[in-house]
């Protein structure tokens, strides 16, 4: 595996539903995208980052999308599903897992920025492919499969004061 060096390409892929709901139940604040996206790329070249969020038909959530767009993400946006027994759903894991597998062969090292444990298999599946995959999230809300799979992991929460608004 490569280490970190500036020509490498990245691609930033954020799962914003789970950092915002860590961010919010244990920081009671939101994510600063601006530095997320500045420390995943470290200074290497920026082929892609994209925002994986959810339309909630919250307040303020157009101008949310908006300003990941000025701070230079791509945004996914898919609708929330609700059900006739009234429980919801939106997650963007397949979704997030495609595009990384076709970035693959386009980049260096992929940034995934989540908790979720479903993603422990794609990078391991990126690592055999020779491509670098890197994790940052919430330790507290990580899964220890996917910190274990992935080249390197960073807590968000050791520097809250950077990451957290």
């Amino acid at each position: 595996m490569t280490d970190i060096h500036p020509g490498q390409r990245v691609a930033v892929l954020v799962d914003s539903q789970n950092l915002y709901h860590t961010a919010q139940s244990v920081y009671s604040r939101n994510i600063d995208y601006s530095a997320l996206l500045e420390e995943a790329v470290q200074g290497r070249q920026l082929t892609r980052a994209i925002a994986y969020v959810i339309r909630a038909e919250a307040e303020d959530e157009e101008s949310f999308f908006e300003a990941l767009i000025d701070i230079g993400f791509e945004t996914k946006i898919k609708d929330i599903k609700r059900f006739s027994d009234g429980s919801k759903k939106a997650d963007w894991d397949v979704g997030m897992s495609l595009d990384a597998v076709t970035l693959a062969n386009h980049v260096d090292t992929i940034v995934l920025c989540t908790g979720d444990g479903d993603f422990s298999r794609l990078c391991s599946h990126l690592r055999h492919e020779g491509v670098r995959a890197e994790v940052m999230g919430f330790q507290s809300s990580t899964a220890e499969e996917l910190v274990e799979a992935a080249d390197s992991f960073l807590d968000l929460g050791e520097q809250s004061e950077t990451f957290l608004l």
